[in-house]
């Protein structure tokens, strides 16, 4: 199955970082969620520190279904060093 990523590992530690523009979106709008919520702060600070967590996980979740397998990783991937093997093979 070849499914288009939105999200790719990071490269140091643990986490994706957005590689397309449908995963920019989901991070625009998450922001925008957040902010909107730290905007509105009233004196129910539970609804609001609720509406973070659910909002949190709804990003957790959208970026774990659209993107690489998550693993904790420091550094340059096995993948990027057997493509950058391969380059240098079909340049020669």
């Amino acid at each position: 199955m070849n499914k288009k990523l939105w999200f790719k590992r990071k490269l140091y530690g643990y986490g994706w970082t957005p590689c397309s523009w449908e995963g920019w979106f989901v991070v625009l709008i998450w922001i925008t969620f957040f902010a909107f919520a730290m905007s509105d702060l009233d004196h129910e600070s539970f609804k609001n520190i609720l509406f973070i967590i659910l909002s949190t996980a709804f990003l957790i979740f959208i970026s774990y279904k659209k993107g690489e397998k998550p693993r904790w990783q420091w550094g340059k991937r096995i993948e990027d060093v057997i493509d950058d093997k391969d380059k240098e093979g079909d340049s020669k």
